[in-house]
């Protein structure tokens, strides 16, 4: 995946999900690794911004571009926070490594008014293939681990994530389908054609059904 993005700050998928984010708002970045979002929200978005982060070399990371990370665990931590304390809860590229992703989803949803959200789409056709053609786990830019070190342990597809938030009753506001360096495609997210041909998605949710 490319370090960098259109601004030359930041990556292109965690630009599209600053571009979600109102200006000044309230944000959680659940397992914001070393920052490089916050930082950017912070700097061009004024955002309240904080994180969490599992890993203490991502929190000493982070804490080192002056963002302000505590070590914790989004199976676990998220329960901590009351209801309504954020305009968005961020997970980006984390879900598919949660114990519990429906529970994480639902305190998301709790603690903040939206929920935007990414992941790899395990459906797509170049891990088809690589599963076919070689019979064993497809290990690529956007999926870069070997299966026995791999911190995913609930990998999903586009189709599987859409048909949770049904179950949910989460209104999906925003849909993009992502190329394997995390650029838009010219289709949505939540479009049939998505679930094969996009790498990852990112969503913006919202409680309820509000369309």
């Amino acid at each position: 995946m490319t370090p960098t993005g259109p601004t030359g700050a930041i990556r292109y998928d965690l630009q599209l999900i600053a571009d979600m984010v109102t200006p000044g708002a309230r944000v959680l970045d659940v397992g914001c690794g070393e920052g490089d979002l916050l930082s950017y929200l912070r700097t061009f978005k004024q955002v309240d911004g904080r994180g969490i982060e599992l890993s203490m070399a991502g929190v000493r990371a982070a804490v080192s571009q002056g963002v302000p990370v505590i070590q914790g665990d989004a199976d676990t931590d998220l329960s901590d926070y009351p209801d309504g304390a954020f305009d968005y809860a961020i997970l980006s590229q984390t879900l598919q490594a949660t114990e519990r992703p429906r529970d994480v989803l639902i305190n998301m949803l709790r603690i903040a008014d939206r929920a935007i959200v990414s992941f790899p789409n395990f459906a797509h056709w170049r891990g088809r293939l690589h599963l076919l053609v070689r019979g064993r786990m497809p290990v690529s830019e956007y999926l870069p681990y070997e299966w026995w070190e791999t911190p995913n342990i609930h990998f999903c597809t586009i189709r599987d994530f859409l048909k949770l938030c049904r179950e949910l009753d989460l209104t999906v506001e925003r849909a993009l389908a992502l190329d394997e360096r995390g650029r838009p495609e010219r289709f949505p997210a939540n479009c049939p054609i998505a679930n094969f041909m996009s790498a990852q998605a990112v969503f913006l949710l919202a409680r309820g059904s509000r369309r």
